[in-house]
């Protein structure tokens, strides 16, 4: 081989070299650790593929109801992203365990009423037929711990029924187990958020939300790890959660995008 072409060849090393230093490194693409609500996770499961391929991060994702993830923090659990209840992920920032600047809102549902796939649905439309409705069933299911709880009961107080639903109440320690017992008809209806019954509840059919007059919200907020390990991976999430490409999912989960 000639000289010139020694020289050439070495030149064309050195420009392939110079274009592999310029791509993406392999550490920049890494795991990211959520804590996220079951509330929420019909949204985040089908967001994840997406997000996945379009950032080349992995996402690790713990769920469970908001109080029982809550105490997960508080116990010392490390985080990179965390999408819970308002008021959790608020207060979780005002100990430093997330990162004030990034809190960001998410999407709300409302609380929904489920029954047995292949039963008759029962009158809900309006809050007198919504009454009659949990007067004349069995029972009624839904979380211990989850954050539409307290609108439930706060209904049972509008409509004067509280002693009559105490004997009738089943709870379960989560959504998904509350969902399974009305469709191993264990329960009449199960009492959750809407975006808990309406796209992953198998077996069960979702009859729809509580009327107007006794309906409650629970809003969902996100935040970055103070001491999270990829933040910038967790701002991603949060924006990609953000985005256009997620607002359609919110509705189609059952839930209002904000």
């Amino acid at each position: 081989m000639t000289m010139r072409a020694l020289s050439r060849a070495a030149a064309g090393v050195a420009a392939g070299l110079l274009v592999l230093l310029a791509q993406p490194t392999p550490a920049r693409a890494a795991e990211i650790k959520v804590i996220c609500s079951n509330g929420i996770k019909a949204v985040v499961d089908d967001v994840r593929p997406q997000f996945e391929h379009a950032s080349g991060h992995t996402l690790t994702i713990q769920y469970g109801s908001t109080a029982v993830l809550k105490r997960t923090i508080d116990s010392g659990e490390p985080f990179d992203a965390v999408i819970l209840g308002a008021e959790a992920v608020d207060g979780l920032a005002k100990a430093g365990k997330v990162s004030s600047a990034t809190v960001a809102e998410l999407a709300r549902a409302g609380v929904g009423v489920g029954v047995r796939a292949g039963t008759p649905k029962p009158d809900i439309k309006t809050a007198d037929g919504m009454k009659r409705t949990l007067l004349a069933v069995k029972s009624v299911t839904y979380a211990s711990e989850g954050a539409s709880r307290a609108f439930i009961e706060k209904m049972y107080d509008h409509f004067g029924i509280t002693s009559e639903m105490k004997p009738k109440i089943m709870l379960a320690p989560g959504s998904s187990e509350s969902d399974e017992m009305v469709a191993q008809g264990k329960a009449d209806i199960v009492l959750t958020l809407v975006s808990e019954i309406l796209p992953a509840a198998p077996g069960v059919t979702l009859v729809g939300p509580l009327p107007a007059e006794v309906q409650g919200y629970v809003t969902f907020h996100a935040g970055v790890g103070a001491n999270a390990k990829n933040p910038e991976g967790a701002k991603a999430l949060i924006q990609f959660l953000k985005g256009p490409k997620a607002a359609s999912i919110y509705k189609a989960k059952g839930m209002e995008a904000r």
